[in-house]
């Protein structure tokens, strides 16, 4: 068995100290698996049943246990009887766990009431206290444990099998060899690991963050916690909010399923609400949690056009929720949890507002990728966002009560989305690594202003240190990229770039590729996602590919054009999108079209990279990369040298004046910067050129003016 330790995730209980007493009986003698306390929910006929705490073990199966605080035992044998029914029902709908029409992994259950004197381990249904839990348990043996039947047992209770999956179950696996492939991938990462599993289930009484990479799995945890709040407080008032308009239509899905599983009921939309972060006046599907703070507040509205022009496009949305904090001085206080995603790419003045949308305790979630766009340092600190009190006490801080308690701050280490080739070459491709400089010293185009945060992400230094000026070279170790996810092909397959001679080539080819995913490989429309990394583009550009798609008829849609905003998928057909509606959404097939525009960006190259990186990094399996002319040609060599560096970053880190540089000469630059630039630069190609031909002389230019120029020089030579 794999499983070496016990790992206890508390969930929501209502009986604290016969859990303490039980997690404290369990750690006096060596156990491997891991305890659930307060989970799962599952159906009944009579509604949903809340299990106290349940034992999953590699060695003993399953044991449920119902718990009792005080000395009141009540009816425990049909709270053992129930418990045993509504778990047995649950496994038994997933044909990995059955054998012989029996389910291969055995079901204990027991009451363990750690304030009683008198046990009873005699019978069907053990009466457990402090001082016979041992013997109890030492009797418990799985005669045929396995280790697959264990972990597929695992993935059964956290609902995670189909809910992955972006349209359930395949129907027919065996139509074609990438779709089996495929299945058996999806199998793979069916289950939570721990950290994702203590995300879901443990809550604090207060502000928790979740951290992670690009594919750490915080969309479908977010998802997973707010329907098991929802299924354990059904009472409470919650919401989900986040950047992405297109993750709507996916939260609500996955919301609904798992509610769904878990209490066999549907979920209560009145109660659990799947929201935009901004919103707008209408129906309840336009609502958003600042439209709805200002309305619920009296404040005045600020849709996009009026915040855009009261404080420009940039600081529009930050701009208005500021406004709306300002006019406030005590907030209604509506919801009792909101959960936020991508918060990355919402201001730190959101996540205040939602603070104070909350009632006491202020249970906030919030999930963010600090690298999203491989520069960022990430959020402020807590006492930056939520302040201080009256008496300058920081409202919110994550440090840990102690080591029984939930986790306030939860990181996301393994990536579960990429395959490990797919997600260093879309580092080294967001980053520069292999880029020719040109007429510059370095060909990086971007760097971590932290350098621990290679370590964050995975990565380990195998040669060389991390160090400004030093040579380094980076990979990244099975445990934060799992050998599964990249065995599944062979590396010629899982990634190809493509070069073509114009934009009519490039369509065919990935129209007839896409053919032959559907046809041959036995993949789904659903599986397959077109990326046009530029979004003022997209539209145009995906128009060849989706011409030639209907050529062969092949439904396609533009993902927000041909569907509503909120919605990302269609039934039957193959998504195209521009970059900001791809982020947060993922698919097996990804096709990165008109790659060769994120190598000729004279201005905004930084920018232009990190789209690069965010598309390659939707693929969960394959990934085809095209474009057209010298600029794919040379994207195309930059990544012949990651393979040729048997995917490892090896590169000189950069000084911190290079790092300075990198930030000036690759900057983002607005529409009105880049025409000045543009323009200034000209003036000074025409200055040289009219100075070498004659047509101006040094006399002609005043003394001040030469003088400046010679000073602006001297000071670009002594500081580069």
């Amino acid at each position: 068995m794999n499983a070496k330790t016990l790992d206890i995730i508390r969930g929501t209980s209502t009986k604290p100290v016969a859990s303490e007493a039980l997690i404290e009986a369990l750690h006096r003698e060596p156990r491997a698996g891991q305890l659930f306390v307060g989970y799962p929910v599952m159906a009944s006929t009579d509604g949903p049943i809340f299990i106290d705490a349940l034992l999953v073990s590699p060695s003993m199966g399953l044991i449920c246990f119902d718990l009792i605080e005080g000395v009141d035992t009540g009816d425990l044998e049909r709270r053992q009887d129930d418990a045993y029914s509504a778990l047995t029902a649950r496994l038994l709908r997933h044909r990995d766990l059955i054998a012989e029409r029996k389910l291969s992994i055995p079901i204990s259950t027991a009451t363990f009431a750690p304030a009683v004197t008198e046990g009873k381990l005699e019978g069907e249904h053990p009466l457990l206290n402090r001082s016979n839990i041992d013997e109890y348990l030492t009797k418990l043996k799985w005669k045929r444990a396995n280790e697959s039947v264990y972990r597929h047992a695992l993935s059964a209770l956290q609902n995670i099998t189909t809910i992955r999956r972006p349209a359930g179950a395949r129907r027919n696996p065996t139509d074609g060899p990438r779709a089996q492939r495929l299945e058996a991938l999806e199998n793979s990462i069916a289950t939570l690991d721990r950290s994702q599993g203590t995300a879901v289930i443990e809550t604090v009484e207060g502000v928790q963050r979740i951290r992670g990479l690009a594919g750490s799995g915080k969309t479908i945890v977010l998802a997973l916690k707010a329907a098991y709040l929802h299924a354990r407080n059904p009472d409470w008032r919650i919401a989900v909010t986040f950047h992405t308009r297109s993750l709507k239509g996916f939260y609500t899905r996955l919301i609904h399923n798992f509610v769904l599983e878990q209490t066999g009921e549907e979920p209560d939309w009145s109660q659990i609400r799947v929201v935009n972060s901004w919103g707008a006046p209408g129906n309840t599907s336009r609502d958003g949690i600042y439209y709805e703070f200002c309305r619920t507040n009296g404040l005045d509205y600020l849709d996009f056009q009026s915040a855009r022009n009261r404080f420009g496009y940039d600081n529009a949305f930050v701009g208005a929720v500021t406004a709306a904090l300002d006019e406030v001085e005590l907030s209604t206080e509506t919801y009792d949890v909101i959960l936020v995603d991508e918060a990355q790419d919402l201001p730190p003045e959101f996540l205040r507002l939602c603070y104070q949308f909350l009632k006491p305790p202020k249970r906030l979630v919030y999930a963010y990728d600090e690298l999203q766009n491989l520069t960022n340092e990430g959020l402020p600190t807590a006492a930056d966002i939520f302040g201080t009190d009256d008496n300058g006490r920081v409202r919110v801080s994550f440090e840990q009560e102690s080591e029984e308690s939930a986790k306030r701050d939860i990181i996301l280490g393994v990536c579960y989305r990429n395959p490990r080739p797919i997600l260093v070459a879309a580092h080294a491709l967001g980053f520069g690594i292999y880029r020719d400089p040109l007429d510059e010293d370095t060909g990086l185009v971007q760097m971590f202003d932290r350098s621990e945060l290679w370590a964050d992400v995975g990565y380990e230094a195998v040669g060389g240190t991390i160090s400004a000026g030093e040579l380094v070279r980076l990979e990244r170790n099975p445990t934060t990229s799992p050998l599964f996810l990249e065995n599944h092909s062979k590396l010629d397959d899982m990634i190809r770039f493509e070069r073509f001679g114009d934009e009519s080539r490039q369509a065919i080819w990935v129209a007839e590729q896409i053919k032959v995913n559907l046809v041959v490989d036995g993949l789904r429309h659903a599986d397959i996602m077109i990326i046009n990394t530029d979004p003022i583009t997209a539209r145009r550009r995906l128009g060849r590919i989706r011409a030639r798609l209907h050529d062969l008829g092949i439904r396609s849609h533009i993902a927000g054009v041909d569907t509503d905003s909120d919605e990302f998928r269609q039934e039957e057909s193959v998504t195209c999108t521009g970059i900001y509606r791809a982020k947060g959404n993922e698919a097996a097939m990804v096709y990165v079209v008109n790659a060769d525009q994120s190598y000729y960006a004279t201005a905004n190259l930084a920018r232009m990279r990190n789209r690069l990186f965010t598309a390659i990094t939707r693929s969960t399996a394959w990934l085809r990369v095209s474009g057209v002319g010298s600029g794919m040609e040379s994207l195309m060599e930059e990544y012949t040298r990651v393979c040729n560096e048997d995917f490892a970053l090896a590169f000189g880190y950069p000084t911190n004046e290079q790092l300075a540089q990198l930030k000036v000469v690759h900057r983002d630059m607005s529409h009105e910067e880049e025409i000045s630039r543009d323009t200034g630069r000209k003036a000074v190609a025409d200055l040289i050129k009219n100075l070498d031909e004659g047509m101006l002389r040094l006399e002609d230019i005043s003394s001040r003016q030469r003088q400046q120029l010679l000073d602006l020089l001297d000071e670009a030579r002594r500081t580069n």
